[in-house]
């Protein structure tokens, strides 16, 4: 090869490589640009995870543009914005109508100044019943002898079983009882409870504020359909006292056609049941002490309502959680449903939590949610006659101002919507936020321990603190 062929072909290659760098030059910052999105993507994605109620304040929550975002903003950012409020308020908000019919009647004492009812400097249930009989029907169960049922309809305050779990102890150790009591069929996060060991698959999961069908809408506001092979387990723990075992297991469910279902007790052979359809609620049961609890189905049409396992005397305490939701679902509720299902567990007392997701920090006016939560109790008092109705009120929630963190502005005026709503619906009130302290005591309780950095939803040790002076008020106003 002669030198010039030599030359020509060392400058083709040359251009080759050149001209390679220059496309990888040119593609390289859109790989970098690409990388970036993709972090920022899920970095934003974990900022709306709960971490610190899933693990009890062990992780903080992360927020992507916590530095960056107005110092005035609420602290509790995943609950704050105006559109996180549950749409079935944000519906209910649009008809003025309920405006007029909550006006305060004139010479009525204003709600700002009505003081929470105390005595012997313990807080007590503000009493607005007829004829101030408190917990009558509580009192009389209690004093009939065999079970005693309590259920706690709440949002993602009590969650996890927190604060409901102690209450559940406080009240089993004082009257008697065992067992978790309610279960749902299905749990994404098994292990988030204490209070049972929880497992399973194959369910599908119907909420009342979503896809659900009013016809199996209970209190529990959640139904399960299989989906395929569908299984629960339920086990139970030393974490907590009297949940070890229990006497009684029952599995309501609703089968329009012929299915089987099999259940197992503790490690006895499973027993399959043969189930005609019907549009009725149908209830196994199984009578017999245990500390495990199995069933499986593979029914295609089949409705799991809900599992129970209790005692055979003393309390039996349900949690019934639904996050996001503001108690006005409740309003779906099947009148019919709730009366089949009574035959198999009924209720002595009914406890209402809701309210977080009916708060704004730049409203103050809660006429129109009020209006609705008397609408709420006086629908879950015609689903169950035969109990006594407690409503509490929102526990105390923070927002940051200026830099620092003190009481939402807002939270004396949805308290005093509460205390209106429970004292026109003639029922029991307790007001969670003075128990907890009043003015600014979340501060105190996230730097205690007692409650998560959102500043709003509680630690276990929180749940227990609250629990306390709640099943003091209801253990005196059982015993008058």
């Amino acid at each position: 090869m002669t030198e010039e062929e030599k030359e020509n072909e060392k400058e083709q290659t040359s251009g080759v490589g050149v001209e390679s760098e220059v496309e990888e030059k040119h593609h390289r910052p859109w790989r970098v640009v690409a990388i970036i999105v993709c972090a920022v993507a899920l970095l934003a994605g974990i900022s709306f995870l709960p971490l610190e109620q899933w693990t009890n304040g062990r992780i903080s929550n992360f927020n992507l543009l916590g530095d960056i975002i107005d110092n005035k903003a609420d602290s509790t950012s995943s609950d704050q914005s105006e559109d996180m409020i549950d749409p079935a308020l944000q519906e209910a908000m649009k008809d003025d109508r309920a405006l007029d019919t909550a006006a305060v009647a004139e010479g009525e004492t204003p709600l700002l100044a009505i003081q929470p009812s105390r005595q012997n400097g313990q807080m007590t249930l503000e009493d607005y019943t007829e004829a101030g009989q408190g917990l009558k029907k509580m009192r009389e169960s209690l004093n009939a002898g065999g079970v005693t049922r309590i259920a706690v309809i709440g949002d993602s305050y009590i969650e996890g079983d927190i604060f409901t779990q102690d209450l559940r102890q406080m009240l089993q150790s004082e009257f008697g009882g065992t067992g978790v009591g309610y279960m749902n069929m299905h749990t994404d996060f098994p292990g988030f409870r204490r209070s049972v060991k929880q497992g399973g698959k194959g369910w599908t999961e119907f909420a009342a504020n979503k896809s659900a069908d009013k016809k199996y809408t209970s209190i529990t506001q959640h139904y399960f359909k299989p989906n395929g092979n569908a299984t629960s387990t339920y086990a139970g723990t030393d974490a907590l006292p009297n949940l070890a075992s229990w006497d009684c297991s029952k599995f309501l469910f609703i089968s329009p056609s012929d299915a089987e279902i099999k259940v197992k007790v503790g490690e006895n052979d499973w027993v399959s049941h043969k189930v005609t359809g019907s549009p009725e609620v149908q209830c196994i049961s199984v009578d017999a002490p245990t500390s495990k609890f199995e069933i499986g189905t593979n029914g295609s049409s089949l409705i799991g309502l809900g599992t129970w396992m209790y005692g055979k005397t003393g309390v039996s305490l349900d949690c019934m959680s639904s996050r996001g939701f503001s108690g006005l679902t409740l309003n779906n509720v099947n009148v019919d449903l709730t009366r089949q299902m009574s035959k198999f567990i009924d209720y002595d007392v009914i406890i209402l939590e809701f309210g977080i997701n009916a708060m704004s920090s730049k409203q103050k006016d809660y006429k129109v949610y009020a209006n609705r939560m008397i609408d709420v109790i006086n629908h879950v008092r015609e689903c169950y006659p035969n109990a006594d109705i407690i409503m509490m009120s929102i526990g105390d929630r923070g927002e940051k101002k200026a830099g620092e963190v003190h009481s939402m502005g807002s939270a004396p005026y949805m308290v005093s919507a509460q205390r209106d709503a429970a004292r026109k619906a003639r029922c029991l009130f307790y007001d969670t936020r003075e128990s907890m302290g009043g003015e600014d005591a979340i501060v105190s309780w996230v730097n205690e321990g007692l409650a998560n950095k959102d500043y709003i939803h509680l630690t276990h040790k929180g749940g227990r603190k609250l629990a306390e002076p709640f099943f003091n008020a209801i253990k005196n106003s059982v015993k008058k």
